[in-house]
């Protein structure tokens, strides 16, 4: 709902209702649940303990009145659910038609959102953050038609695959979840194997859980890689992937 307010006020008011819904409990539980202690994935990252669901409500109230520079402030900010306000606000932009005043047209307002989410991707620094923003933008603005042709060049996944960046590889990862639902497995199947040696758990887990889509759309693919792959893939990888088989063929895969 429009509000008239002023940037200052706005930001307030945000800021108001979002620490109205915060927990001190919570942030304990969530600063330990994302391992924020020295040395690990999300050393550093604050949390004054918000719920998703709370986020997302004052995201939508807010809406018609945020603009994408509005969003800098939150994004780059050192507090995670801030951050994660922004990607709401960003993912609900992508599909709102006009919600960027200054773009003609849907096409030129997703491009820009698409742009702006990659310039600020430094900021996109936890797997929650990747997971409820990739697949809604990167992965949405890649697979529509780019002219005549069926969708863009997903060039850029590729070389986020191939990065030391582990948020830059699991956008990359989650992003194909979009694909996927369209029956398109090309690039997450070349992606497990690219990543197939990778010694972190959270790109494991990332491509587990998207094999695990393909799965849902065709099993068939799926068992075929696991055919080829289940002796080679990291276990975690391949008990995620394997999740919605039958107990004979989990264990059949988990035996290989």
């Amino acid at each position: 709902m429009k509000q008239n307010l002023t940037k200052k006020q706005l930001r307030n008011n945000i800021l108001k209702d979002l620490k109205e819904v915060s927990s001190r409990e919570r942030a304990v539980n969530s600063s330990r649940f994302f391992k924020t202690g020295k040395g690990e994935y999300g050393e550093g990252d604050l949390f004054i303990g918000i719920r998703t669901p709370e986020i997302r409500k004052i995201s939508k109230k807010y809406l018609g009145d945020l603009k994408l520079g509005d969003l800098d402030f939150f994004l780059h900010n050192k507090i995670h659910e801030y951050r994660l306000f922004a990607l709401i606000t960003l993912t609900y932009m992508y599909h709102r038609t006009g919600s960027i005043k200054d773009c003609s047209n849907r096409k030129e307002q997703r491009e820009k959102i698409y742009k702006y989410y990659l310039e600020n991707k430094r900021w996109i620094n936890n797997w929650d953050l990747v997971d409820i923003s990739a697949p809604k933008i990167v992965g949405a603005f890649l697979q529509e038609k780019d002219g005549d042709r069926e969708g863009k060049d997903r060039g850029i996944l590729y070389e986020f695959v191939e990065s030391n960046n582990l948020w830059d590889q699991r956008i990359a990862i989650v992003s194909t979840y979009t694909f996927i639902k369209q029956g398109d497995f090309e690039d997450i199947l070349k992606f497990s194997k690219l990543l197939i040696n990778h010694e972190h758990d959270l790109i494991h887990k990332a491509l587990g859980w998207m094999l695990r889509e393909v799965g849902k759309k065709d099993e068939a693919v799926l068992k075929t890689f696991l055919e080829d792959y289940a002796n080679k893939i990291p276990r975690t990888m391949l008990r995620y992937s394997i999740e919605r088989l039958n107990e004979k063929e989990r264990q059949k895969y988990l035996s290989m």
